[in-house]
């Protein structure tokens, strides 16, 4: 366990670095071919070379140095301030000995503190670049109508009604004809003896809504609602249908469903 977790955290920071390097690599190659500060004198393959150490070399510092500043300081433009200044003299230092190995240049202290204002921009440019690639996007909050399973002791006055065979059975809908109602649920439907009324009053907690003056139907049942001309159907697992009258409809429509 413990192998495993230090591989899946170490793997994010491995692809950060590669992405930094290639983005460094990429900026470098820029420089090389836009040859700035007269380097465009040298010869082509030196220049690239002096670039790609100036710029790989010294953006690595820099993004090392932004690294470790990330927990104190939290607002990225501040850090990528800070960073550009305080790593000035490293990345100078960088530029400076790679000026020496490539351009044959002296490694002085006049040198070193002309390239402070030669190097500063560049860098504060660099890690600008950088902190717009791993920006991170706001968040996108969805929202949707989430029906969660019904609560057993919401239907169990109700479901005392039913026959042993049906009592646990997943129900659908609850339908009424005159005194008597039709309870439909995937074990088949059952006639009881029971008010309308009386049924909605037992299944106020269950999760499903009165569609019509004689049905209502379990929320986690419904499959499709189809609304016509000021009236609609629901259709149910299992193929039943049920109307869905015009006073009633306006429940499935705050439910999300049309």
């Amino acid at each position: 366990m413990t192998g495993k977790a230090t591989v899946t955290g170490v793997a994010p920071s491995v692809r950060r670095w590669g992405v930094d390097l290639a983005i460094l690599a990429a900026i470098g190659l820029l420089m090389g071919f836009l040859g700035p500060f007269g380097s465009d004198r040298v010869p082509v393959v030196g220049r690239y070379v002096y670039w790609m150490i100036c710029m790989v070399g010294g953006g690595l510092v820099g993004v090392a140095a932004d690294e470790l500043l990330s927990r104190r300081v939290r607002v990225v433009w501040l850090r990528v301030a800070v960073v550009s200044v305080l790593m000035t003299p490293a990345v100078s230092l960088v530029v400076l000995v790679a000026e020496h190995l490539v351009m044959g240049g002296r490694i002085d202290w006049s040198g070193f503190m002309r390239l402070h204002w030669q190097v500063w921009p560049i860098l504060l440019a660099v890690m600008a670049v950088r902190a717009l690639v791993w920006r991170r996007s706001p968040a996108r909050i969805e929202t949707r109508t989430v029906i969660a399973p019904p609560l057993p002791e919401a239907e169990v006055a109700f479901r005392r009604r039913l026959s042993a065979k049906r009592r646990s059975a997943r129900l659908i809908a609850v339908e009424a004809h005159d005194h008597y109602l039709k309870v439909h649920t995937d074990a088949g439907a059952e006639l009881i003896t029971l008010r309308f009324g009386d049924a909605l009053s037992e299944l106020a907690g269950a999760h499903g809504w009165r569609v019509h003056r004689s049905w209502w139907v379990a929320a986690d049942a419904v499959e499709d609602v189809r609304w016509r001309r000021g009236a609609g159907e629901v259709r149910l697992v299992g193929g039943l249908t049920a109307p869905v009258s015009r006073t009633h409809g306006a429940t499935l429509k705050e439910a999300g469903w049309f």
